[in-house]
């Protein structure tokens, strides 16, 4: 049985037994902080972050320039539907078009897979959007978990692993996960930054995205192991 774990595993134990201790530190960590955010426990901190976002004379005035303020849009938009939508269909179609056709069945199973979840978590804890502050983005669903934060998890870091394991290099591999990372790190910073969310449901968020993109990259490498998806370049 050890033996043909460690033979799935094939040359990247080290990234696989990463990937597994994400899966469940994730879980972990959203489990915790759904408790904590439902017993009441992070509201103080929640309510201290969102007003340290904003003038202390005048809640309604995000801190820094003008500008600023509308950075804070733009890149809240990098986590929303329709940019999501285009981000994963032109990918998609690339991937058609190279004939990759058993990656962009997984891409896309991951990104509506990862809408489902988010759906259903919504639904399933209902909170409240913030009222300290006046939104500057429009809304329509709950809050908890961020739903921007958690779907640019999905796309962002499934693309970065499948964009990575498409090209030889290790700088080139470090560089898509890198920018990944940074996307949404910025995403979800930034919708607590436009007062739509709490610091916890974005935290959350990004649990949850972690974990469904980290278990989507081990679905891939399974298959690939398989036969089932196209094998990566081979070099260093």
């Amino acid at each position: 049985m050890l033996g043909r774990l460690l033979d799935w595993f094939g040359d990247h134990r080290f990234a696989v037994l990463a990937a597994s201790f994400l899966c469940v530190g994730g879980t972990w960590c959203f489990i915790e902080i759904a408790d904590e955010v439902f017993k009441g426990k992070t509201q103080s901190f929640d309510d201290r972050m969102i007003l340290a976002m904003r003038h202390a004379e005048e809640p309604a005035v995000p801190i820094g320039p003008k500008w600023l303020e509308e950075v804070g849009r733009d890149l809240t938009a990098l986590g929303g539907v329709v940019v999501l939508a285009i981000v994963t269909f032109a990918v998609a179609g690339f991937m058609a078009l190279s004939g990759k056709y058993r990656e962009m069945c997984l891409l896309l199973a991951a990104t509506f897979g990862g809408v489902i979840i988010v759906t259903i978590f919504k639904y399933s804890f209902d909170r409240p959007r913030p009222d300290l502050v006046s939104q500057l983005s429009y809304v329509v669903t709950s809050s908890f978990p961020s739903g921007h934060s958690m779907m640019s998890a999905v796309v962002y870091l499934t693309l970065g692993t499948v964009v990575a394991e498409m090209v030889s290099r290790k700088r080139l591999k470090f560089y898509c996960l890198a920018v990944a990372m940074t996307v949404v790190l910025l995403v979800g910073v930034s919708r607590v930054y436009v007062g739509v969310h709490y610091p916890t449901d974005v935290l959350a968020g990004w649990s949850a995205g972690l974990v469904w993109a980290m278990i989507c990259w081990l679905i891939a490498r399974l298959l690939r192991r398989k036969g089932g998806v196209e094998p990566q370049p081979s070099g260093s």
